[in-house]
């Protein structure tokens, strides 16, 4: 554990609150993924393992997806390492990041020797953004949408106030592909400085496959891979990048965010009925809690059997907060029914 000097351990995730025979509530990978057609995909990619990665195809069903041009694209080991990129790529004068939100954009910058300034969005505003809070000199800013942890998705034109010339918009869309019709994704818009983070890894369940990608501007673009490793991207996350772009598997993940959706109405009606705190509109595949003594709380949920996020490693946060995945409603019903006897 990394604690940086204001106590915040940015490198802790959600896969380190899971263990052995815990119901897994603290990572948001979609329950029931990866599906069997995709495993069959990348599993016919193995006989292929003796040449080197050949990215053709997967840029091209990427950028088609979007309706981009694949010099547009730039396919990554999942987002994290989008966000290694951009802290190597540019060298910016006053980095900013939009907390609470996922930690690895500014433990990325700080390690590549960036002095990052926060700006924390408040729970009584609903962690809604204001792009008049962030300072006007910032070259860099990076915000989530939908943010994690808070769960919250930001007006594509609020985004849009951020965006000005010499400054770098980096706008995390890790999670938009679980929100029906992703609405207010800015994948699509041709704004100068704009970089918007795409991950595989949430909705299709491949986490220990790394696959993700980049969309900007070819210019931006090339600065990130100058400073990528050669084949970064193996042969079977290529499959799964072609596989997750065709026609059937954009069907299949807005039948999966539409069902989220009605899985995510379930817990909140559940916790409301607890007397449990939420702050904004709940748009992504989890929830953000308020909770006094929520660290023992969650202590008491693991010997219960059930592993949730902690809140209090997330700048703009503290202990009495948690994150909930969204689950299938038998496995919330299930959870719900512990909560309500610890609380009780």
């Amino acid at each position: 554990m990394t604690l940086r000097p204001d106590g915040f351990d940015l490198d802790h995730h959600g896969d380190l609150e899971v263990g052995h025979g815990l119901v897994d509530l603290a990572v948001n990978v979609r329950a029931g993924t990866p599906p069997g057609w995709l495993v069959e995909e990348i599993g016919a990619s193995l006989t292929d393992l003796a040449g080197y990665p050949r990215q053709d195809a997967a840029l091209a069903a990427v950028a088609a997806r979007h309706q981009r041009d694949p010099a547009q694209i730039l396919l990554t080991a999942g987002a994290a390492e989008a966000f290694v990129l951009i802290a190597r790529a540019f060298r910016p004068k006053h980095p900013v990041i939009v907390h609470p939100q996922f930690t690895e954009p500014e433990a990325a910058l700080r390690s590549a020797g960036h002095l990052v300034d926060r700006v924390l969005l408040s729970a009584a505003d609903g962690f809604v953004l204001d792009a008049r809070v962030v300072p006007a000199d910032a070259d860099l800013v990076v915000v989530g949408n939908p943010t994690n942890p808070t769960s919250v998705l930001h007006p594509a034109d609020e985004l849009r106030e951020l965006a000005r010339p010499g400054r770098i918009l980096v706008v995390d869309e890790a999670f938009m592909d679980a929100v029906p019709g992703e609405p207010e994704s800015l994948v699509g818009a041709s704004i100068p400085g704009l970089v918007v983070v795409r991950s595989l890894t949430k909705t299709w369940g491949l986490a220990g496959l790394r696959v993700g990608y980049v969309v900007a501007a070819p210019g931006l673009i090339e600065q990130l891979a100058a400073v990528q490793a050669h084949w970064p991207v193996s042969t079977p996350a290529l499959a799964a990048a072609i596989a997750c772009s065709n026609e059937r598997a954009l069907a299949e993940a807005s039948e999966a965010a539409v069902e989220l959706d009605r899985q995510r109405a379930h817990l909140l009606a559940g916790l409301g009925c607890a007397g449990v705190s939420t702050y904004g509109v709940a748009r992504g595949p989890f929830v953000l809690v308020h909770v006094a003594g929520a660290l023992g709380l969650r202590e008491q949920l693991r010997e219960r059997g059930f592993a949730v996020r902690r809140g209090d490693t997330f700048p703009g946060l503290g202990p009495d907060w948690l994150r909930i995945a969204v689950r299938p409603e038998a496995v919330t019903d299930a959870f719900l029914k512990v909560w309500q006897d610890l609380l009780g």
